[in-house]
């Protein structure tokens, strides 16, 4: 059994250690908010936080997080919508959507970094890719979040 501390609560799942994190989320912890992409951490859609920092969970096995505190899409925000979500709202953000959960990831993590990113930290720091090509509005919706 894999002990893992996910949104504030305790889960025991009892999977092979190196299947990794986003499998548990979605198929043995139902937690679909966390996306498949690519399966070798290149696009992003996978990503969530642990012990604070962004990481792509389709790479990551299980046991190597275990005790690590995770957040996912579903554990952003306990009273209603995160600043960041309101901001993709906002400046609507998404057209497909599907990289929608592990941009958001991203973008929280960024500005827990940096409250005030310029351009060019966003462009660093966003490496998730959005096949609809809506970056400029995520830059956007960044910058607004920031000012929240």
């Amino acid at each position: 059994m894999i002990k893992l501390n996910i949104n504030g609560k305790t889960h025991q799942v009892d999977v092979e250690p190196e299947m990794p994190l986003l499998w548990v989320l979605r198929d043995v912890l139902g937690m679909t908010g966390t996306k498949y992409g690519c399966g070798v951490a290149q696009c992003g859609a996978c990503t969530v936080h642990v012990n604070g920092e962004a990481m792509r969970s389709c790479s990551v096995p299980v046991a190597a997080i275990e005790g690590k505190k995770i957040t996912t899409i579903e554990g952003l925000s306990q009273n209603g919508l995160h600043k960041v979500q309101k901001a993709w709202i906002e400046h609507e953000v998404p057209q497909c959507g599907y990289c929608q959960s592990g941009m958001i990831m991203a973008a929280v993590n960024l500005l827990e970094r940096k409250p005030n990113p310029t351009d060019a930290d966003i462009d660093l720091a966003m490496t998730n890719i959005c096949r609809c090509g809506t970056y400029v509005r995520i830059r956007a919706a960044i910058h607004a979040a920031a000012k929240a």
